[in-house]
């Protein structure tokens, strides 16, 4: 082991993806030694803004023609180098989008965290940090092994949180959380390696560069392919909440402190996606065309199954939590198109969806501070004593439902016109899932603020003068909103960079080219 270290150390310089990733980790490592709270607490601010400034750093420096190269690449030796090992990161044009997401939502679950005047307080944001760094290295690992590493360093915290913070049902919830989420982990690690062994690299390289190029010129065979593609689907399925497989999300971002469900459900959620997008579909072209269809199927079982249950639900939360589940059928959708467009649509959708729905997990709950209650049918008319909540939460919900001038209209339009030339059916399927999420956001707004008044706003009145939204609550929940009107308004940037990569790297996928802000 400290030879591991010591040749790490040699190979050592900084790089802003490597400072994104250390310095939230070196603030919890410092917090987990003892540091005093007071110093804890102003390191934090430091922990999660070093990762957002590099993260809008990247993505206004990103060369708009980069193509299928990584930008920003470095390549440090770990000492482990002769099991294949590096530590490679860089950003290429789907990845960056992501990055900017971890680091933007990271920033405002942090700040939202540190004004929480949660318990044990110390230890809450230490798990966040490692929450923190470990989302912003699985977007910024080219190396395959470290791209799993720091998603599982990520997850664990999850749990943690769950369990000691979490709400009602909490303990169940973390365990089910854990069951689901390790037996999908350990799946999509099966095929991970098997693409190793498979690839005529075994104990040379976890490479993403070198295993497509490997691969390129010698393909695996098509039977293969299939049952490594299933693995993968199956496994980042299950970390996705992919229906039938689903039942552990609203449970447990239910029980979830908010902090805990805003990085979980807005970004480290989307670590299965961004797998089958950057590692399964290029490396297995053959096997995704084989599980396609099944996998179109599924989804749409996410967006009317699911969606239909969200808009049975009565608690706030739980709603928001199907909700979550339910628009990431229009991901799978999108993989299953098996297009440029579809791919483009899903990584627009990826961004849009964790930015609006830390938004809303924030936002309710500061709604439950002030009613004391999650429960739907026991509020009303809350927007009298709080217009910047009801804004807010109104902004939230039409964003979530795909309103033009939100990013999230440019994910689902992208989606809609990939999967038409897929199957009609199923687009007008997964349109009418629009109707579904218009009708449970719009009921659960008239009925929480603008809704004949209930015993609520009398507890809104009492235990919170003045009601509304403090600045601790509007500054992370004012960033979030920025960025999707940003995205929303001008689509180009994140599509540009899009499109170079996947013109470049996706060359075996059908259909015409992403084109959103065109």
């Amino acid at each position: 082991m400290p030879r591991v270290f010591s040749d790490f150390v040699m190979n050592f310089h900084f790089d802003p993806l490597l400072l994104a990733i250390a310095t939230p980790l070196a603030v919890a490592v410092a917090i987990l030694l003892g540091l005093p709270k007071r110093h804890s607490i102003k390191l934090a601010y430091v922990g999660f803004g070093v990762p957002a400034i590099i993260a809008l750093w990247a993505w206004m420096n990103f060369p708009a023609d980069a193509g299928a190269k990584y930008a920003f690449f470095t390549r440090y030796s770990t000492g482990l180098d002769s099991f294949g090992i590096t530590l490679a990161l860089g950003l290429n044009g789907v990845a960056l989008p992501l990055f900017v997401l971890a680091g933007l939502v990271g920033l405002a679950a942090g700040l939202y965290a540190i004004q929480s005047n949660a318990e044990r307080l110390k230890i809450y944001l230490m798990l966040l940090l490692f929450m923190q760094g470990g989302l912003m290295g699985v977007f910024a690992s080219v190396d395959v092994f470290f791209f799993y590493f720091f998603h599982e360093l990520a997850l664990i915290p999850t749990f943690i949180m769950v369990g000691i913070w979490g709400g009602r049902d909490r303990n169940y919830a973390a365990m089910k959380m854990t069951i689901y989420l390790t037996a999908g982990a350990m799946l999509s690690l099966i095929g991970l390696i098997a693409i190793y062994v498979k690839s005529g690299h075994s104990g040379q390289t976890f490479d993403l560069i070198m295993l497509r190029e490997a691969l390129a010129a010698e393909p695996i065979g098509a039977t293969t392919q299939k049952h490594i593609f299933g693995l993968l689907m199956f496994g980042f399925g299950i970390l996705v909440s992919l229906w039938p497989f689903h039942t552990w999300a609203p449970l447990g971002y239910g029980a979830a402190p908010s902090s805990a469900a805003m990085l979980h459900a807005g970004v480290l959620k989307k670590f299965g996606l961004y797998g089958l997008i950057q590692v399964a579909l290029p490396l297995l072209p053959e096997g995704a065309k084989d599980w396609a269809r099944l996998l179109a199927y599924l989804a749409l079982g996410n967006v009317l199954v699911v969606g239909l249950i969200a808009i049975a639900q009565r608690d706030l939360k739980q709603m928001l939590g199907y909700s979550s589940v339910m628009h990431m059928g229009y991901a799978f959708l999108g993989i299953a198109c098996f297009s440029v467009l579809g791919v483009g649509g899903v990584v627009l959708l990826m961004v849009a969806h964790g930015l609006s729905v830390a938004l809303l997990f924030l936002l309710a709950t500061s709604i439950h501070q002030r009613t004391h209650t999650l429960d739907m049918t026991q509020m009303g008319g809350l927007a009298q004593k709080t217009p910047v909540l009801a804004a807010f939460f109104v902004a939230a919900t039409l964003a979530g439902i795909g309103l033009p001038g939100f990013a999230n209209f440019w994910g689902e339009l992208t989606i809609f016109v990939a999967l038409w030339h897929f199957s009609p059916w199923m687009t007008v399927a997964a349109v009418a899932g629009v109707v579904i999420s218009a009708i449970y956001g719009l009921r659960s707004v008239a009925a929480v603020f603008f809704g004949p008044p209930t015993e609520a706003l009398d507890k809104v009145t009492a235990a919170h003068p003045p009601a509304d939204l403090s600045w601790r609550e509007k500054i992370p929940a004012l960033i979030l909103l920025a960025a999707l009107l940003f995205v929303g308004f001008w689509p180009k940037s994140l599509s540009t960079p899009l499109n170079s990569t996947l013109a470049a790297s996706f060359r075996m996928l059908d259909a015409p080219r992403l084109t959103a802000g065109r």
